[in-house]
């Protein structure tokens, strides 16, 4: 056997996002376990086929399941299924199909993005109204999916209320939902609902699921929850690259996620942890929490300097650099130690600023 060099320090753990976490265990020994033997390959293998009957569970009968490679591979996919060329997606302008996926909805789905200002992260009704106008004028592209994110880029969340007061305008416009869930799982367990309450039951159409976020190696998938709401899902998946040919791996990993209770287990210890960070910076003079802590993310402003010191602690990204505000996530393996430790070096540092 080759031995395998370790190139970074395995007990040192960032802020910057969830997505630097490693592997969960119990996903690494899913895979272990998937690996060998041969299965057939582009999804016509058993992982694949059983990931259908879980997330049936979640989400209802009738659920059809598209594993996929990546949260932006899963947004794109969804969108251009869910539109023709001449379509548009309303969302909020800080929406991570809008800053943080390099114009790949535009570019490679060939729609349009129609976006609104928001305070929070959230649509509403009302502001979905904003650009949700010109059906029948040629010279606008015609506005077709509503999309929103849950947790949002702010960390703020959608109750199945708000949720439901969206799909009911939307569909009432002739519209369709899509709710981009790269953290769906930290919104439900913060709410302490089931994954349905805040899909099916609350007329959503189409969600990207996460599952980078809260563990895994790689992987997400397409839930088409209404097979009304897309046309052509798996020719353009392929079209999209987004083709697994040995995808019993990204459905080993979904399964692992989902089959028990281990999204659960994960989303909620991510939420705990940022609800002690967010509790702990809060008690520091000159340090200002900016949006509600509501799953996983922490948001604050800081007195300047002070982050540039604070990254020496640990790396996180700058929100807002003309006002000083930043963004902390936790992961699921975020440990009490590792917020008390950053808490103090916060205190520290503002103190000497």
């Amino acid at each position: 056997m080759v031995a395998v060099e370790r190139l970074h320090n395995p007990d040192r753990r960032e802020l910057a996002s969830d997505n630097y976490a490693g592997v969960h265990p119990e996903i690494l020994q899913a895979l272990a376990a998937a690996n060998g033997g041969h299965q057939s390959g582009y999804g016509a293998d058993v992982y694949t086929a059983h990931l259908q009957e879980v997330l049936a569970g979640h989400f209802g009968p009738g659920t059809a399941a598209f594993p996929v490679f990546n949260g932006t591979g899963a947004n794109v996919l969804s969108l251009q299924a869910m539109l023709p060329r001449w379509g548009a997606v309303v969302c909020a302008e800080t929406a991570h199909i809008n800053t943080d996926e390099n114009a790949a909805p535009e570019r490679v789905a060939a729609l349009k993005l129609l976006t609104v200002p928001t305070p929070d992260g959230k649509l509403t009704p009302a502001l979905v109204d904003r650009q949700a106008w010109g059906w029948g004028d040629e010279h606008r592209a015609q506005p077709g999916v509503v999309s929103i994110t849950q947790t949002t880029e702010l960390g703020t969340l959608y109750t199945p209320e708000e949720i439901r007061a969206l799909a009911d305008h939307a569909h009432g416009l002739g519209m369709k939902l899509h709710l981009d869930g790269s953290r769906l799982v930290n919104a439900a367990a913060a709410l302490d609902v089931p994954l349905r309450a805040l899909t099916t039951d609350v007329g959503v159409d189409v969600v990207s699921l996460g599952g980078t976020k809260n563990g895994a190696l790689f992987g997400e998938a397409v839930v088409v929850l209404d097979p009304a709401a897309v046309d052509g899902l798996g020719y353009l998946r392929k079209l999209d690259m987004q083709l697994a040919s040995k995808m019993r791996f990204v459905s080993a990993q979904l399964i692992a996620l989902f089959e028990g209770d281990l999204w659960l287990r994960s989303a909620r210890h991510s939420n705990r942890m940022a609800a002690r960070l967010s509790a702990g910076v809060a008690q520091v003079e000159g340090v200002r929490v900016t949006q509600p802590t509501q799953a996983n993310a922490v948001f604050a402003a800081l007195p300047a300097g002070v982050a540039d010191v604070l990254r020496q602690e640990r790396r996180f990204y700058d929100w807002d650099l003309a006002t000083g505000e930043v963004r902390w996530m936790c992961a699921f393996d975020t440990t009490e130690d590792d917020v008390d430790s950053f808490v103090a070096a916060v205190r520290a540092a503002v103190a000497a600023a």
